[in-house]
């Protein structure tokens, strides 16, 4: 089946590399591209487990797919050459606060030389016109305010992978001056979501796996910050925000660098527990139970994004509802268990109703 185009044929025939592209949403940009009719290009790790979104819709045989470490800068590099790439998107990361509590190091090798390594690929190429860094919301410097974060407010960040993403965006910004400014080299951009939810996703320590697993395991999902509020966006709200902020870069060039926010409106974001409960409904035998402990890693309490600035001047606009949002990703994980030689397809079906929604 092909999906509905939001782009005007743009994507048709361009060669698109991603890096990351073995990961959550990596892999759903990659099916979408796909369709979109893109020459699709990966560089990533191996898929973490067998259950991965890049494993389950057997993505290997529809996309060129190599296997490559970010920070890897020289085959970084020579693959860049051999690709000769018109778009760059950079969604390659360690994704997870916790384990950035874990394993500092790596986390801050990945995320802060991952981003370098990959300007450096972009920069040295004489074939890539727009490149996106993607980052998240948790770039900002946190104070744990009422209203939703803006472009232009500080980076920073108190855990690892916070930080390492504050550096990220800085990164970003410097080469975007340093060697992006002048006529004729790359338009460049980052694009930073909020909390990403949808099918596919298995990664350890996230709410929605571990609420699924606790599902199909029945077993009790334990809440370690029930009362969080996070920007809840299905996983191609952000995608379609990343798609349209590379035609715009293509198009209109360097009047679109910069950074954008991609979230839900500030009104649509909810607890952990509205969450939970939400997904119960559609998932009645759910159990969960609340971690009273002390002694928790700490974790943003209250993140909100303000994405007026995509909305106005890229025309971008979220398409999904909360409740519509906690049901495209329950239907994601059931069309796991439910059509699972067939699971590509299911995708694509998820992403023409996205399409088709006004």
């Amino acid at each position: 089946m092909k999906t509905v185009d939001l782009f005007d044929k743009f994507f048709k025939g361009k060669k698109v590399l991603i890096t990351g592209h073995s990961g959550f949403k990596g892999s759903w940009l990659c099916i979408w591209l796909n369709e979109l009719g893109a020459e699709v290009y990966g560089y990533a790790l191996e898929p973490n487990t067998p259950k991965d979104n890049f494993v389950t819709v057997q993505l290997s045989s529809k996309i060129h797919h190599f296997i490559g470490d970010v920070r890897d800068r020289e085959n970084l590099e020579r693959y860049f050459e051999e690709v000769q790439p018109d778009i760059a998107l950079h969604l390659a990361a360690q994704p997870l606060v916790i384990d950035s509590y874990n394993d500092p190091h790596y986390n801050f090798e990945t995320n802060v030389m991952g981003t370098v390594n990959f300007f450096e690929a972009v920069r040295k190429s004489c074939s890539v016109k727009v490149a996106i860094n993607v980052t998240t919301d948790k770039c900002y410097q946190n104070k744990e305010w009422l209203w939703g974060y803006r472009e232009n407010d500080a980076m920073g960040g108190d855990d690892p992978y916070s930080a390492s993403k504050g550096c990220s965006e800085l990164i970003t910004h410097a080469y975007q001056n340093s060697f992006f400014s002048a006529d004729g080299t790359p338009a460049i951009a980052s694009a930073r979501a909020g909390n990403v939810i949808g099918g596919g996703d298995w990664a350890d320590n996230r709410i929605i796996p571990d609420t699924l697993r606790s599902y199909l395991n029945n077993t009790p999902l334990v809440l370690r910050n029930p009362e969080s509020i996070r920007p809840w966006q299905f996983v191609l709200e952000p995608l379609y925000g990343y798609l349209l902020l590379a035609k715009k870069l293509w198009e209109d060039g360097k009047s679109f660098s910069g950074g954008w926010n991609f979230g839900p409106s500030s009104a649509k974001n909810h607890t952990v527990a509205h969450v939970i409960h939400e997904v119960k409904n559609l998932l009645p035998s759910l159990n969960f139970q609340i971690d009273h402990s002390d002694g928790k890693l700490h974790e943003a309490g209250l993140l909100k994004l303000d994405v007026s600035k995509s909305i106005t001047e890229l025309h971008w606009l979220p398409k999904l509802d909360f409740k519509q949002t906690i049901d495209f990703t329950v239907r994601g994980y059931l069309d796991e268990l439910e059509y699972p030689s067939n699971l590509y397809i299911a995708r694509l079906k998820q992403i023409e109703g996205y399409c088709s929604i006004s």
